[in-house]
């Protein structure tokens, strides 16, 4: 239960920093950190790869892609937010951080876990409709449309992380000040504060809601539809290969929201420790955007002929060079 508002003779105190507390009594700790970061420079070799295919690639210029280098930017993004400073924390023992420096910490981590979720919503409703209403696809999904969904997700995004994080403003930390976690996350910070933050329970309840909860049941109606568009198509052939165009997106979905609902079913019935919840919460929000890029784009048919056709014109455009320069030196 939320903690009763402090007197009105009480100071209403903002801590200068906090402390995050990481792991506690884990031996080598910093060889996972060392993993995290390689699980980073993959992270960045795959997504800049993947982004760079798309704007070179006029063949992927379509609505569709804008949906798929939106999810690049914010896989690359989530990690950026988290990683980078993870390793500096823990792996150079940095582990005080200022108040205004957690608050940007929390929203761009939340940020782009949000912009995420929405966006695996959003390549949820690409397939249903080119399935489901496969004649009414190009005219539905088109890329003025996709790129308003996507503009109206940063915008929703930003409205609800924002909130959020400004009403830990409001609250007093006059007690501990240190986190139990691996960064300013959002839950084991309110619950520091000497005054009621009932208010922020609320706003981090609407938070998991919007971030997980409703995205998750969304895309699970739309594959519900989806199941019954495959099974009305007569031709075998037909329905596999629609089925294919699915499978990467079911393996994303998967990947990303059910370590995470595992860890909060785990922490509900007070079965992980603080150590093993770290490493589990880590590894949830890190690797899913190492892996995205591996499993939904590259493992595209139309992707790969257009990296194929990439490599082909930068082998022309090199030897048309090369043999420019031969006629030039002659």
């Amino acid at each position: 239960m939320p903690i009763q508002p402090v007197s009105a003779n009480t100071t209403f105190v903002r801590p200068s920093t906090f402390y995050i507390n990481g792991f506690s009594n884990v031996p080598h700790a910093k060889y996972y950190y060392i993993f995290l970061c390689l699980v980073y420079t993959t992270t960045v070799f795959g997504n800049s790869f993947i982004m760079c295919t798309i704007c070179l690639a006029r063949t992927l210029h379509t609505a569709k892609y804008i949906a798929v280098f939106n999810l690049a930017v914010t896989d690359l993004g989530g990690s950026t937010a988290l990683i980078p400073k993870l390793i500096e924390t823990f792996l150079f023992e940095h582990q005080y951080i200022s108040y205004e420096a957690c608050l940007a910490n929390m929203f761009f981590v939340f940020f782009f876990m949000t912009l995420q979720s929405l966006t695996l919503l959003l390549l949820a409703y690409d397939r249903v409709v080119a399935i489901c209403f496969p004649l009414r696809y190009h005219a539905t999904v088109t890329k003025t449309a996709m790129a308003s969904i996507v503009g109206c997700m940063w915008v929703f995004s930003t409205a609800l992380v924002a909130s959020t994080v400004a009403l830990i403003t409001r609250l007093s930390f006059c007690r501990s000040t240190v986190i139990n976690g691996y960064f300013c996350d959002h839950g084991p910070i309110y619950k520091l504060a000497c005054n009621d933050y009932s208010l922020n329970d609320i706003m981090g309840f609407v938070c998991t809601a919007s971030i997980l909860c409703i995205p998750f049941i969304l895309i699970t109606i739309s594959y519900a539809c989806i199941a019954v568009a495959l099974l009305r198509i007569a031709q075998g052939t037909a329905r596999i290969k629609a089925m294919k165009t699915c499978t990467s997106h079911l393996i994303l979905v998967a990947v990303f929201y059910l370590p995470i609902f595992s860890i909060y079913a785990a922490a509900w019935a007070g079965a992980t420790n603080a150590n093993a919840r770290i490493i589990s919460y880590s590894l949830t929000q890190t690797i899913p955007s190492m892996l995205n890029p591996f499993i939904y784009t590259i493992n595209t048919e139309e992707v790969r002929q257009s990296m194929r056709g990439l490599y082909k014109r930068a082998m022309v455009n090199n030897t048309t060079e090369k043999n420019t320069m031969r006629t030039e030196a002659r």
